[in-house]
């Protein structure tokens, strides 16, 4: 699925962010401060200039559960719209996936109107997104993360506060990353 050795680059680089960051291994991440560290700048429909009212509109109540962010490149410089409609869970993990396409230099999709209907679509690359979607969980819960969590022994619930993310994410990262097979292999932690 991953070329060799994603996984283990994908899991230094939320190592490397905390440290730039001056954060410690196992500090939750704020999207927003990579957002900063990386010169991304991140706002919410409210705050693009010269949106109209009625996209605005649209944006942020009818038609907000069929979005969540898109970045904007011109070449060298980055900008993120998020969907503040979102819970801060969703938004934070919107946000690191956006971050980790920037991150991975992938190749922004093309927008384009549907001919005829002038609906807007947008192409897709299985493999950027599987590779984002990867380094997004491993930026906001490191194997260090969860290791502490489990360690600590919070409640998923209480990680979740702590660290930002929904469970869905906890727990795909939890499941993913061998975490409690390796501790209960080592007799350290038992449900």
């Amino acid at each position: 699925m991953f070329r060799r050795g994603f996984k283990t680059w994908a899991e230094e680089i939320a190592v490397r962010v905390r440290h730039k960051l001056k954060l410690s291994a196992t500090s939750p991440l704020d999207p927003v401060q990579l957002a900063g560290l990386l010169s991304v700048v991140v706002l919410g429909p409210d705050e693009v200039g010269g949106l109209p009212d009625e996209c605005r509109r649209r944006l942020t109540s009818e038609h907000s559960e069929n979005w969540s962010a898109i970045t904007v490149a011109n070449g060298k410089h980055y900008l993120i719209v998020v969907n503040t409609a979102h819970a801060p869970t969703r938004r934070n993990s919107d946000l690191a996936h956006e971050l980790a396409h920037v991150i991975l230099g992938h190749e922004p999709s093309m927008m384009f109107a549907s001919p005829g209907s002038g609906i807007a679509l947008r192409t897709h690359n299985r493999e950027q997104e599987d590779e984002a979607n990867w380094l997004a969980g491993c930026l906001l819960l490191p194997r260090d993360v969860l290791f502490s969590v489990r360690r600590r022994r919070l409640t998923d619930e209480e990680a979740c506060q702590e660290y930002g993310v929904s469970l869905a994410m906890l727990r795909f990262r939890i499941n993913t990353s061998g975490v409690d097979i390796q501790l209960r292999r080592a007799g350290r932690w038992r449900r």
